[in-house]
């Protein structure tokens, strides 16, 4: 079954929204902080059972699997007719929506997989040499500021697509125009030389 442009937005928009959802869902679960243990000169970090970190996982993967689909969709020929990068990149509302959509997206992944890494460091590595630690956890709010990037880049990836739309929809009627006048005047031309020939 071929995928059309409305497929494959609903599908950038479903793991953009599932992404956000995670990202959600990990800030809620995740602990304020540890429960500090000294043990002669370590103090030892005791952090509740939670899913936080899998959950973090789960939304940067939701988000690439978006980005990727949203990249191929922008770029994939729709019934074997494809569209040239310079007719997509002379476009201007293209190119700028195209340029904060990637930037974005990137800001959104990098911020989800930096406290995700984050709070996987922390229950790792859980001994401290520093008897005042008090056996902190990623910042507060990254997790929830990573999700509502997701679900905006996932919304310009929408966006990108639409303005694609757009774009090959008028260079396909201006490659069609342009066969039609050329027809137009082979015609005409082929006609006054048959006049010519009769004369």
């Amino acid at each position: 079954m071929a995928f059309g442009i409305k497929e494959m937005g609903t599908i950038v928009a479903v793991l953009g929204f599932k992404a956000f959802m995670f990202g959600i869902v990990a800030e809620r679960k995740k602990p304020a902080s540890g429960t500090p243990t000294v043990l002669g000169e370590v103090v030892t970090c005791k952090y509740p059972s939670d899913p936080t970190v899998y959950i973090g996982f789960l939304s940067i993967i939701s988000l690439t699997a978006a980005v990727v689909i949203g990249f191929y969709a922008v770029f994939h020929s729709y019934k074997g007719k494809s569209v040239p990068l310079n007719a997509l990149f002379r476009n201007t509302k293209f190119s700028v929506f195209f340029s904060i959509t990637v930037s974005l997206s990137l800001f959104a992944e990098l911020m989800l997989l930096w406290t995700t890494i984050s709070e996987l460091k922390h229950l790792t590595n859980n001994v401290h040499r520093n008897l005042d630690t008090t056996c902190p956890t990623a910042k507060t709010g990254l997790f929830g500021g990573g999700a509502l990037l997701a679900l905006d880049a996932s919304l310009f990836w929408l966006l990108c697509l639409m303005i694609a739309e757009n774009v090959r929809e008028d260079y396909f009627d201006e490659e069609e125009n342009d066969k039609g006048e050329y027809r137009q005047a082979l015609t005409t031309d082929y006609a006054a030389r048959g006049q010519a020939n009769v004369a």
